[in-house]
């Protein structure tokens, strides 16, 4: 009603000869459109493959004390095995190539340096990779994943903390199922062989041994029944 108002005085208010009812339809035009639901259908079992376009690959460290340094990885990839009934069961496995190291407004040969030899050394070791091993419930729709990452050539135990976001079987708009997460973990960079920068015992003047990881991300899985058919 208030947008039927506002058109009829902005009307009046410029001379312009239009009706109530014509500003109501032009104030029923201008409103956004009321989204359609999501398909009812339980979110199914199956393969889903990474979006992309909604995942976010990040890591922060200590900086000297003073702020935490923030990077991330800009290409991956990953798949999900799993049924939303039985979350335990589900298997996950992650590519990262360290070489897609990115930060913001890096000093000039910083990103060169994080991709050398002291630091990720990516020529040789061009590839990261983490499989998952145990899925642990830890609420509802919360979870720990312990999963086996490799790095720099070693590989270790990493685990996650996992929030299920939610999902559904498919939208109108988006005629395969979709799932959502955000987890956190952390890693020790020299139980990977990555020493470069960590500050002396009592210190803080360097690069923090302990890495965070943040992780946002989404998946899409198998079509709608109705888009199968």
């Amino acid at each position: 009603m208030k947008r039927i108002i506002l058109a009829a005085f902005v009307c009046a208010a410029f001379g312009t000869n239009i009706s109530v009812s014509q500003a109501a339809d032009a104030a029923k035009e201008a409103a956004p459109a009321t989204p359609a639901p999501p398909t009812a259908e339980p979110v199914p079992a199956g393969s889903y493959t990474i979006d992309k376009s909604h995942t976010s690959i990040i890591f922060r460290v200590d900086h000297l004390g003073f702020s935490y340094f923030t990077g991330r990885f800009t290409r991956y990839d990953a798949k999900l095995e799993g049924d939303p009934r039985n979350p335990p069961a589900a298997r996950l496995s992650v590519t990262i190539d360290p070489a897609s190291i990115e930060c913001d407004n890096p000093p000039a040969g910083f990103i060169a340096a994080l991709r050398g030899a002291q630091w990720l050394d990516a020529a040789k070791y061009p590839k990261m990779t983490y499989q998952s091993k145990s899925i642990e419930m830890t609420g509802a729709t919360t979870a720990r994943v312990t999963g086996d990452f490799t790095m720099h050539g070693v590989t270790k135990p990493v685990t996650l903390d996992v929030a299920f976001n939610g999902g559904y079987a498919g939208h109108p708009m988006d005629p395969n199922a979709r799932i959502g997460f955000s987890a956190r973990g952390f890693l020790n960079r020299s139980d990977f062989g990555i020493s470069y920068g960590i500050p002396p015992a009592g210190s803080a003047m360097g690069v923090s041994d302990r890495v965070e990881i943040l992780i946002e991300t989404e998946f899409s899985g198998p079509a709608t029944k109705a888009a199968a058919k």
